[in-house]
């Protein structure tokens, strides 16, 4: 079945007969997704909960790992991440059955890839052994570990490809009742697996992986019902996949966003290093800047959605309108959600410390303070993450992956250790060192997002993408 959509992506015709963006449109495509985002944090706010109620050590197990679980995750899973712009890019030209085989050639790169996640979750042991922890902060790490990685990761691949899809064609409200049940059946298995089952630390991985199970069951058969069949052929083009073009697509994006994340890790890292104050202002911080960030997501991957139906379409200056009006969206809601939380700081902040604690005057005072920073960050961030989900879209992943590597490691990580500690401290001898402490770890972070989202921009505005097939 193919046949050009009748009207562009978001594109309405006003009375004069010229092409505007329909903002209503875009916000039906992002709305959803800004909720999902929204859900995906609250469903890792459930597993953190539950975690905790067993101990502290239990706690501090979890983020130990946690990090490092992610980045693999996200490295891996960039094939999930490339069946957006392939089921995007198809559905923009009206070739529908091409869109499904977009999906099924994900789904068989999940499961190439599910050695990768089994090996990730064999190298546990030597990986926690190097960050020379607790004994039984390392056993708890290693419990944990495993069923995460092993098990929830191909899972998580696979409904991370199907919601792709869903979110390529436009069907955004499937990604979020699929996230939403996941989210729902999340914490009753926690509290089964790890409290009444006994499995202790290993049944909160469970529980993950148990949830993601059932979303799949429900993404599979929202993806095979009688409307996908009927439109998108979906039972029959799982014989002609195209793996090879997956997975040369979702690495760089996978790499990429490892990148942005390792860096991140890093900064926090070298924060909690330098004092406890400044690892747990900017702790809260991050927490509280996750209202501006995972909404901002959200409006991004629908840029992905709309940049690449409009390439799909032939139709490369429609992308670009369509893709500059979503990027200032982003824009605009982070720096004006970033503004509300600075302003809102000296209330917001105490309510995350603890009154008896000593240095809980010390942490809200900083924390206030580095929410103006953040607000500044948050600003830039929506710049690059709507550039970079249109360049996504685009199919342009190679440079900003690159560019993101090179500005993290070589500006972010390097400058952070140079402005946090004082001479004769930190992590290595070699760098100089300025001891502007955590306003100074922070003010580098700023430098960061204003460097990564101005040249993510201008590779946007450069038109680079235009010539790129996918």
């Amino acid at each position: 079945m193919s046949g050009s959509p009748a009207r562009l992506p978001a594109q309405r015709i006003d009375s004069a007969g010229v092409a505007r963006v329909d903002y209503g449109a875009v916000w039906r495509i992002a709305g959803p997704l800004m909720a999902n985002s929204t859900v995906q944090a609250v469903l890792n706010l459930t597993d953190l909960w539950f975690v905790g109620r067993l101990s502290t050590t239990a706690t501090a197990a979890v983020a130990s790992v946690n990090w490092a679980l992610l980045c693999i995750v996200i490295l891996l899973g960039g094939v999930g991440m490339a069946t957006q712009t392939l089921t995007a890019q198809a559905f923009g030209a009206g070739r529908y059955a091409r869109a499904s085989q977009a999906a099924w050639s994900g789904l068989l790169a999940a499961a190439w890839l599910t050695p990768a996640f089994v090996g990730a979750a064999f190298l546990g042991g030597p990986y926690l052994k190097l960050l020379h922890l607790d004994p039984e902060v390392q056993r708890l790490a290693l419990a944990f570990w495993w069923p995460r990685l092993a098990v929830a990761g191909p899972l998580g691949l696979a409904v991370w490809v199907l919601t792709g899809f869903f979110n390529g064609v436009g069907r955004t409200r499937v990604t979020l009742l699929v996230t939403v049940t996941m989210a729902i059946v999340n914490a009753p298995l926690n509290e089964l697996l790890i409290f009444h089952a006994g499995f202790g630390i290993a049944g909160s991985g469970w529980a993950t992986a148990g949830a993601q199970l059932i979303g799949l069951v429900m993404a599979l058969a929202l993806f095979l019902n009688r409307t996908s069949r009927r439109r998108f052929r979906t039972p029959l083009t799982w014989r002609r996949t195209a793996v090879s073009r997956q997975i040369r697509l979702g690495i760089p994006m996978g790499l990429g966003t490892t990148a942005d994340l390792l860096g991140l890790a890093l900064f926090q890292a070298m924060l909690v290093s330098y004092s406890t104050v400044a690892g747990a202002a900017t702790q809260i911080v991050m927490q509280l800047t996750s209202i501006c960030y995972m909404p901002g997501i959200g409006i991004a991957i629908a840029g992905t959605t709309l940049v690449g139906q409009s390439i799909g379409a032939g139709e490369r200056d429609w992308a670009g309108r369509v893709g500059n009006a979503t990027i200032g969206l982003a824009v605009a809601y982070m720096g004006v959600m970033g503004v509300l939380l600075a302003a809102s700081g000296p209330w917001l902040v105490p309510l995350f410390v603890n009154p008896a604690d000593p240095a809980s005057r010390a942490v809200a005072t900083l924390g206030a303070t580095l929410l103006w920073m953040a607000a500044c960050y948050q600003i830039f961030d929506g710049l690059n993450l709507g550039s970079a989900f249109c360049l996504r879209g685009a199919g342009d992943v190679r440079v900003p992956a690159i560019l993101i590597a090179f500005l993290s490691f070589g500006l972010w990580v390097p400058l952070t250790h140079v402005f946090t500690f004082a001479p004769g401290g930190g992590w290595v001898q070699f760098l100089p060192a300025f001891g502007f402490g955590a306003v100074g770890g922070w003010s580098v972070c700023v430098g960061y997002a204003i460097a990564l989202g101005l040249a993510l921009w201008l590779r946007w505005r450069s038109g680079a993408w235009r010539s790129i097939r996918v």
